[in-house]
């Protein structure tokens, strides 16, 4: 539930501050440790991700050691309990990782799928919402057993396209492959505020930080990008995107943060809404390019672009070496007023 719905709700709540910063910094140190034993890592969410471990087993041992080993290591580095779940596909491990939360660990064989599924209520598929689970009880659809049931043409029926989605997860049929960071075509990162934010100072501030983080994630990508996409959702749920194209790729921070910056200002021109949502992200991937100086790139902009290449080199290996919040814009690691302290 959104903050603000929650305050128009129950408006004496007891809003604890946060810091979505370090929350941010956490989940990278926890990705750390995912690729320590795999690098087909698929972030889900802030604290969520898919692994592939097919192959790592004759290194690490079983998926469900794998599962272990990682518990340990999150619970060390970060005194954090993690809820892991071991299974053929996407689908069932995810339905696993929330069976016994906060702190379970659930493997699901290929032969125990079936069991495992059917006597689960039929709102753990996913796509099954409000409207759907609706129509799921007056059909008196209520578990994924009874669900199963059901012929994939009757399904199709009731339901159009969607039927045969639900006819294979019924079965925990799920073909979809683990896509790491390394081998998507796009890198983003958006933050949703504990409190909506009008202050366009603090959004850019935001966006600067968001901007430095998919940054050094294209770096590590060993990628440069030509296109800058923003995300904007305000209070209304109203929601804009913007892009642009640069004219040559770059994994500059301080390139990518211009171009950020300006569609901020240009999609906030005259417009006094309160800010729920900011998200930045690249794309149009063109691989790493040698960039080295020479007689004919003395002009200011290759002076400058090689000049930040370099600040943005050693600003990578002090938060390698030291974490991500050691070291940061003067305007960035940004505050809402509940974080202020």
């Amino acid at each position: 539930m959104p903050m603000a719905t929650a305050l128009r709700l129950c408006p004496d709540v007891v809003v604890l501050p946060v810091r979505m910063s370090y929350y941010a910094e956490v989940s990278r140190q926890i990705r750390d440790i995912f690729f320590r034993y795999t690098p087909l890592v698929e972030p889900l969410s802030l604290d969520e991700a898919f692994l592939d471990v097919t192959g790592c087993e004759s290194l690490f041992g079983t998926a469900a050691n794998i599962a272990r080993l990682i518990k340990d290591e999150i619970m060390e580095e970060t005194s954090l309990v993690a809820s892991v779940g071991v299974a053929p596909n996407k689908f069932l491990a995810k339905i696993a990782s929330d069976v016994r939360k906060p702190d379970g660990l659930v493997v699901v064989p290929p032969d125990q799928i079936q069991s495992f599924l059917d006597p689960l209520p039929v709102g753990r598929i996913w796509g099954v919402g409000k409207v759907t689970g609706g129509l799921f009880d007056r059909l008196g659809i209520h578990t994924i057993e009874q669900l199963r049931q059901r012929s994939v043409e009757t399904l199709k029926q009731d339901f159009g396209s969607q039927g045969e989605h639900f006819w294979k997860l019924a079965r925990g049929i799920d073909d979809r492959a683990v896509v790491s960071d390394r081998e998507a075509k796009s890198i983003s990162h958006e933050t949703t505020f504990a409190t909506d934010i009008a202050d366009r100072d603090l959004s850019r501030a935001w966006l600067l930080d968001l901007t430095e983080q998919i940054m050094r994630r294209l770096r590590r990508k060993n990628e440069q990008a030509r296109t800058v996409h923003l995300k904007i959702r305000f209070a209304t749920l109203r929601t804009i995107t913007r892009s642009r194209t640069l004219s040559r790729s770059t994994d500059v921070t301080a390139e990518v943060w211009q171009v950020a910056k300006e569609l901020h200002d240009a999609a906030l021109s005259g417009n006094r809404s309160s800010i729920r949502l900011i998200g930045v992200g690249v794309s149009n991937f063109s691989g790493d390019q040698l960039v080295q100086q020479t007689l004919f790139d003395a002009d200011p902009e290759s002076q400058e672009h090689a000049k930040q290449r370099k600040l943005d080199a050693v600003s990578d290996a002090v938060r390698d070496k030291f974490g991500s919040s050691s070291l940061s814009k003067g305007n960035t690691r940004p505050r809402t007023q509940a974080e202020s302290r």
